[in-house]
């Protein structure tokens, strides 16, 4: 995600200049925009006229500028948009004002969000741009002779590093060594999110091995794939069968898995948690919350007014935030989401026990 400007309004309301960069930043708008906040952007719109050859046609496709309330918003994974519907407010055409519309955001697709922003919004927003800098994936291919490293990021992929040497058995074993040696340095210092091993033949497997010997905390991050080539092809080959992907879900489905395990624990030794919104509530009166674990469709849901809680859950987050304690939105699609909808869709780990 990039953010381009921030322009503060009247009411409290702050308008943010966005460039969703990847799918996951799309994801990310989905749990942002709520019915009433306002979305500007470029689009296409069927105006009709009174010209009878357009009539049956269903009228001329025509670009637009428009800003929309809010009355919906869908992701659309596979069509790789987010479609947000409302009514027209503003518009480069007046007499579109007051119509419904559906504007389609894509990647590199510039908007503006308009609205009262809560503390665990701008903390999405803020994680997506840091997400955007950092890499998330290493992807590393070697050979007998030979080891690169690319790194995936939101914004695509680099080449960060390239090694070689003579390398085989016997007396080419210490050259072997220093090549992997190498390699394992250089993924130690890049502390990327997970690693992707990826060669032909059977080198990647002793280089797994050498890291395994000397850095076993690295090896727990690495995924071994087979290609058939390294450097460039051999990382278009792991794009194309989608391992990157896989191991970005894993990922979030580990750190939210650690968090769920936390609780779980916590709760069987009958530690310091809280679960349901009423117990939770009354953790955040006390200042008791460490972490807030919150479900994703249901803070939607609270926040559109379609759920059941006596509980203002801005007010929960806001205050959860102002005592320095930490927020987690757990994904609805993932096995974690799923223990924490049987809870109630909302849980905490708290910084001591409440009698």
């Amino acid at each position: 995600m990039h953010v381009s400007d921030r322009e503060r309004k009247e009411g409290g309301r702050t308008a943010i200049t966005l460039v969703p960069e990847s799918l996951d930043d799309l994801w990310h708008l989905t749990y942002v925009l709520e019915p009433d906040d306002l979305v500007s952007g470029d689009t296409h719109r069927r105006i009709q006229r009174d010209d009878e050859q357009l009539r049956d046609k269903g009228g001329e496709r025509e670009h637009m500028w428009v800003t929309l309330a809010v009355d919906e918003v869908e992701f659309h994974k596979f069509a790789n948009r987010l479609r947000v519907s409302g009514v027209i407010e503003e518009c480069s055409r007046e007499d579109q004002l007051g119509l419904h519309h559906t504007l389609n955001v894509e990647e590199r697709k510039k908007i503006t969000v308009e609205k009262v922003w809560q503390p665990d919004q701008l903390d999405r927003i803020e994680e997506a741009v840091e997400a955007a800098e950092q890499p998330e994936v290493a992807i590393a291919t070697v050979e007998e002779g030979e080891a690169h490293i690319h790194t995936v990021a939101q914004y695509g992929v680099d080449e960060y590093a390239t090694f070689t040497n003579t390398t085989g058995k016997g007396e080419y074993s210490r050259a072997r060594d220093e090549l992997f040696e190498d390699l394992a340095s250089a993924l130690a210092h890049l502390e990327a999110d997970a690693v992707i091993l990826a060669g032909p033949g059977f080198t990647k497997r002793d280089a797994l091995d050498y890291i395994e010997e000397n850095d076993p905390e690295l090896t727990e991050d690495i995924t071994v794939v087979d290609t058939s080539a390294v450097g460039g092809r051999g990382v278009h080959e792991v794009l194309k069968r989608g391992a990157v992907d896989d191991v970005q879900e894993e990922t979030r489905i580990a750190e939210e898995s650690a968090k769920i395990d936390e609780l779980m624990e916590r709760m069987a030794t009958d530690g310091a948690v809280a679960y349901g919104i009423d117990e939770v509530k009354t953790a955040a009166d006390y200042g008791a919350i460490e972490t807030l674990l919150v479900l994703d469709e249901r803070l939607r849901q609270e926040r559109a007014g379609e759920g059941d809680w006596d509980v203002d859950v801005n007010d929960l987050v806001e205050t959860v935030d102002q005592q320095g304690g930490d927020v987690t939105v757990f994904s609805h699609e993932f096995d974690p989401g799923q223990q924490l909808r049987n809870l109630g869709g909302v849980a905490a780990l708290l910084r001591y026990r409440l009698d």
